[in-house]
């Protein structure tokens, strides 16, 4: 046994077959079911052609088919390409052409988009489609899911596999288009998968340590996020490992989670940020009374701003609740994480956490932040990183860099280094705003924007501006039942917590903020409202 995913998976499922390992939109898996089904389609697979080193794309919703499909694909040392179900015609044509699909399994309700694309994709040569009730008719010589694995074998009939296997995690960011970062399954089983503990920074040294550490009984998981975002794959899998119990569901609904803690006995729920938290802790304010969350012990957010207020109003509601928040990306898997505890929510910009594995702050000359500097540098990580971006050399040699003969990837995410060690995260470079060569980070003044009383979500980005060449502008959504707020009374609300150069001096009113299915934030969305000439409220531009 090596350190291998799929690997890791079969010895969980060796000891504890009979444990419930996935519920999802009320079909349920033990491990051994899972492990049954997902070697039926690795074997139609497997029959088609499928093998190492091969791409198979999943699109659809968080299911079982998603899981079942994941695992099916490693067993054979092919890759999973997953798939963001938001994107339209073009920004799909974009992704599957990169990826190079041999194979697609996806839901019956994308079937159109399916269709249209095949022509243009000559090696995408086998479809299995997914039933979801869906009247869509199925893409031409698409294979019925539940036909694909009729009387296929159950067993686990498969040769040895490698810890250099590949894993590729399609990421699109906050702007641009997806990019595959590349993984060896090693290397992102310590950065993401179980490998390091996050507390003590200490490394598994034996694959066969995993599935024991569940012997005591499976923890509960919630992830809300799609299965397309890394965290919740990361908690699917990960999780695995050790015998837990897993409930996905397949499209975000603030009170549907809190049915699901109480039905499910969940233990933890992983969100991302205010995006997901702030309308989950305002249906708890008002319906607390409908929710047996007797089981909920933690709530952990990675991968988008979680700001103090929604934390506090967390704190409010189940007051011996345990919050994480969790730094790091696709590319560097988990550079950091803090525990929050109630009295403890204020923050100077995004999440001040303890570093983890070999991740530094190098300043502009490439050499380490001085704890304590103040000044601001950018994440890199060295170690465990991923091979680079598939199909990218020119992406690959901009973001994996070479630092006095040691190999970093270093994404683009600014922090400064505090004085006893742990960094204070700002936010990517690609959406810096810099305002008379200022760099405003869009997180610190959402974070403001967000906390006023009329405003329920908030996205800010950078406007032209003749004398600074950009000013804040933010875009908002109004609070269900109140009046939309003035630019003033926004403007007002933030000078208590950011600098004045920092606060907007344009305000966008919206229906609804776009995010992507995982909470971040649509920066290239709000900027298309910026430059769309929508009309704005605006204020001078003096930097006080």
């Amino acid at each position: 046994m090596e350190f291998n995913l799929a690997d890791l998976f079969e010895a969980a499922v060796d000891a504890y077959p009979e444990r419930e390992y996935l519920v999802a939109d009320g079909k349920r898996r033990t491990y051994a079911e899972m492990e049954g089904r997902a070697n039926q389609l690795a074997h139609y697979l497997g029959s088609k052609g499928i093998g190492p080193g091969d791409h198979v794309g999943i699109y659809a919703y968080n299911s079982v088919e998603w899981v079942e499909t994941a695992w099916a694909v490693f067993k054979l040392r092919a890759i999973w390409i997953n798939i963001n179900y938001r994107y339209v015609e073009e920004e799909l044509r974009y992704l599957l052409t990169n990826a190079d699909l041999e194979a697609l399994v996806f839901q019956r309700e994308f079937s159109p988009l399916v269709t249209a694309l095949v022509p243009d994709l000559p090696g995408l040569e086998h479809l299995v489609v997914i039933d979801d009730g869906s009247d869509a008719e199925p893409a031409p010589g698409a294979v019925g899911y539940e036909e694909a694995l009729s009387g296929q074998s159950t067993a686990r009939d498969f040769g040895p596999r490698s810890g250099d296997d590949l894993y590729i995690l399609y990421t699109g960011g906050t702007t641009g288009m997806p990019k595959g970062v590349v993984w060896r399954h090693e290397d992102v089983f310590y950065a993401l998968g179980g490998g390091t503990d996050p507390m003590t920074n200490e490394r598994v040294t034996d694959p066969a340590v995993m599935a024991p550490k569940g012997a005591g009984g499976p923890m509960v998981h919630l992830p809300v996020a799609p299965l397309m975002h890394g965290a919740t794959q990361w908690c699917v899998m990960g999780q695995s490992f050790v015998g837990s119990k897993i409930v996905l569901m397949a499209k975000f609904d603030p009170r549907e989670v809190w049915r699901l803690v109480g039905e499910e006995g969940v233990n933890s729920v992983m969100i991302t940020g205010d995006a997901m938290g702030k309308p989950m802790v305002e249906t708890l304010a008002e319906s607390r009374d409908e929710f047996d969350l007797s089981s909920l012990l933690a709530v952990v957010s990675s991968a988008a701003l979680f700001s103090a207020p929604v934390k506090d109003a967390f704190f409010a509601q189940l007051p011996q609740l345990v919050i994480t928040d969790a730094v790091g990306s696709s590319e560097g898997g988990n550079n950091g994480l803090t525990v929050v505890t109630a009295g403890n929510t204020a923050m100077k910009s995004g999440p001040t956490v303890r570093l983890l594995g070999e991740t530094v702050v190098f300043d502009e000359n490439l050499d380490p932040v001085e704890p304590g500097s103040g000044v601001i540098g950018k994440i890199a990580r060295s170690g465990d990183i991923p091979v680079g971006y598939y199909n990218d050399p020119k992406k690959t040699a901009e973001v994996f860099i070479e630092v006095r003969g040691k190999r970093y990837v270093m994404p683009g995410d600014y922090a400064t280094v505090e004085a006893d060690g742990s960094i204070t995260l700002l936010g990517r470079g690609s959406i810096v705003i810099n305002s008379g060569g200022e760099k405003i980070f869009p997180e610190e003044v959402e974070s403001a924007v967000r906390s006023h009383p009329d405003v329920m979500d908030a996205i800010v980005c950078g406007a032209p501006d003749e004398r600074w060449g950009q000013t804040v502008a933010a875009i908002v959504e109004p609070r269900r039942g109140h009046e939309a707020p003035s630019l003033e009374s926004v403007q007002q609300h933030c000078r208590s917590s950011i600098a004045g150069y920092k606060v907007p001096r344009r305000l966008y009113v919206v229906e609804a903020v776009e995010r992507a299915p995982s909470g971040k934030p649509d920066y290239t969305w709000a900027s298309a409202i910026v430059e769309s000439g929508a009309d704005a409220q605006e204020a001078s531009t003096s930097r006080s």
